[in-house]
């Protein structure tokens, strides 16, 4: 029998789009090779998508978060030792190196088994498939979510609330879940929090919204917390930098007066003073120092 043409062709264009809908054709990550992979979500599905190159930063090259430092690698350490270990919030300032310790952490302890699955917000939801890809390997993993914050009923809220309480899913031995945010609850707090027990927007149980806000928070075994510097750390951190990026070409860049005031203006102009803002000035001024600029006066800084 011959199909009709046009018939023929509207098949053809269902068929196409619905190629389209299906996950593609990944192979599963082989994590002897791997040490990071990242959650895609394709339609209705997801996979595991190995990271060929993970940012070669180091514990060392993390300056000014010293009792930070410590406790996550302390907890992770635990993890590692098949010891009981917590689930980690590292939560602050922006660039104060939240996201760039999980990264240190890896490249650290992957030779001893660590791994870490990157996940976005959107996609905690999806914990449970990506547990259940992970949950037999013979490494230890690290689910991390960087830049999290939410708004009230989203669906990954719910799930990561349900994972961390163990109430209704709880991940396997192996797994432990590392979140980093700008918000210590996870959530936007307002000036109606702290008005007790007034009515506010029709709440009679004030008191049991502001609970349900920080339940989530709560459920982290461990608070890591990420301040903005004061100037004599900023400065410090900024000098330490300076050493640093200068020896790795086998040069010494003076540390100056002229070097401090500059640092404290591109600071100033930053609007902020934390480890990134640091780096960024020490990049400049020892490139513009080693190209005979020396310092950051140049079209390269900073300018009002």
């Amino acid at each position: 029998m011959t199909l009709d043409p046009e018939l023929t062709a509207q098949l053809r264009r269902v068929l196409s789009s619905l190629e389209q809908m299906l996950p593609k054709s990944i192979a599963k990550v082989d994590w002897t090779r791997s040490h990071a992979a990242n959650w895609r979500r394709h339609s209705l599905a997801g996979f595991l998508e190995p990271v060929p190159n993970v940012d070669g930063i180091s514990l060392d090259d993390l300056l000014g978060i010293e009792r930070q430092k410590q406790a996550v690698e302390e907890n992770t350490r635990q993890f590692l030792a098949g010891f009981p270990a917590n689930n980690i919030l590292l939560w602050g300032t922006r660039g104060t190196g939240k996201s760039s310790l999980i990264r240190a952490i890896l490249n650290r302890y992957a030779p001893e088994g660590l791994r870490v699955i990157q996940v976005d917000k959107s996609d905690l939801v999806h914990l449970p498939d990506i547990v259940d890809q992970i949950k037999g390997e013979p490494f230890r993993f690290i689910i991390f979510s960087d830049d999290v914050s939410f708004v009230e009923g989203e669906s990954s809220y719910k799930m990561l609330k349900s994972v961390l309480d163990g109430s209704v899913y709880a991940p396997p031995e192996n797994i432990l879940i590392y979140i980093t945010s700008n918000r210590r609850h996870l959530l936007p707090e307002y000036e109606t929090d702290n008005r007790g027990a007034m009515m506010v927007n029709g709440e009679i149980h004030h008191g049991e919204g502001v609970e349900e806000k920080i339940s989530l928070s709560g459920r982290f075994g461990i608070w890591v917390p990420f301040h903005t510097f004061s100037q004599d750390q900023y400065l410090e951190v900024v000098r330490q930098w300076v050493a640093k990026l200068a020896a790795k070409h086998g040069a010494e860049v003076p540390w100056t007066q002229e070097a401090r005031d500059e640092a404290i203006n591109w600071s100033q102009k930053k609007g902020d003073r934390s480890g990134r803002i640091a780096f960024q000035f020490a990049t400049n001024w020892v490139g513009q120092y080693l190209l005979g600029g020396q310092g950051s006066r140049s079209p390269l800084a900073v300018v009002s």
